[in-house]
């Protein structure tokens, strides 16, 4: 860790030297710009538009709750003129990180100006805030006016673009968020019940009506053990549940192992299908946008439990 840490600050300490070369991770006409989650790159990457090049971090099927930077990370940071991350300690491991680049450039929480009051607390994590607010379209909409500020700020000739592109995308997310909600009326209200992994969809089953079920906690950190999974199981019986579901970014053997449960009480419960839970799907899959994440994600709920 200390070798981790040294090669950080000899990377921060060459940004500031004005004097060396400092590569880019956009061109001269561009902001270079690097994001943790595919959610943030894509929000940036949305309002930034042509006048950024953005470069995600964190691929499909990777959870930001156990990611831990590399060198080649470290150096794209460095590199970079602006840095975005989730926040709420979503990027555990990193906080360190960034707390220590922020003392030499423009470090993003785009989660930071999102009212704490609209922010869940959930006990068992420890005192911080659930920072899934990606899956309450309305909440992560106020991110937009951060992402537009810090560009702008950065950027001042391309503030009328990114103001623009914000409203714009702003105005999509409302759209979005509204088509969500009449998606999920069309469930029957006995049926909606979700049972995941982990419990990253609290936000979602707050802001859309659903009552949401994890095996793990708010981070996929906590282990679960049998107790876990038995007191899953029991309720998952009791209720009949139609059908749970497996997370992209998380190994399938939890939700087997409650399936397993069910069986040997006598309920054949259906994997209802893969949902996107902290990082969207590949080129080509339908989720590899946020809001093709959304859709995505709803969709495959509406199938399993209408």
């Amino acid at each position: 860790m200390v070798r981790f840490i040294g090669a950080l600050l000899f990377a921060v300490a060459a940004i500031g030297c004005g004097e060396q070369q400092q590569a880019k991770t956009g061109t001269s006409k561009q902001l270079g710009i690097v994001c943790t989650t595919g959610m943030v790159a894509d929000l940036v990457g949305n309002i930034g538009g042509e006048r950024v090049a953005v470069v995600g971090l964190m691929g499909p099927g990777v959870d930001p709750h156990y990611y831990k930077a590399s060198q080649g990370d470290i150096q794209r940071l460095a590199q970079a003129d602006l840095v975005f991350y989730n926040g709420l300690f979503l990027e555990g491991k990193m906080e360190e990180i960034f707390t220590k680049m922020a003392r030499k450039k423009t470090v993003v929480a785009i989660s930071r100006d999102v009212p704490e009051d609209l922010l869940r607390k959930p006990a068992e994590f420890g005192g911080h805030f659930d920072p899934h607010i990606w899956f309450d379209v309305s909440l992560w909409s106020k991110t937009v006016a951060t992402v537009v500020k810090e560009l702008s700020a950065a950027d001042p000739a391309g503030a009328e673009i990114y103001a623009r592109n914000g409203a714009d995308y702003a105005d999509k997310l409302v759209e979005l968020h509204q088509w969500v909600i009449d998606q999920v009326q069309t469930i029957p209200t006995g049926q909606r019940v979700l049972v995941t992994a982990h419990d990253a969809f609290g936000y979602f089953g707050q802001a859309y009506g659903i009552e949401v079920m994890g095996l793990q906690g708010i981070s996929t950190v906590a282990e679960y053990g049998v107790n876990d999974v038995n007191r899953l199981v029991d309720i998952i019986v009791e209720r009949q549940v139609r059908a749970i579901f497996v997370e992209s970014s998380i190994p399938e053997r939890s939700i087997n192992a409650v399936r397993e449960g069910c069986r040997a009480k006598g309920l054949e419960v259906e994997v209802g299908g893969t949902l996107y839970s902290d990082a969207m799907g590949g080129t080509g899959s339908g989720a590899d946008t946020y809001i093709g994440m959304v859709q995505s994600n709803v969709g495959t709920l509406v199938g399993a439990l209408r």
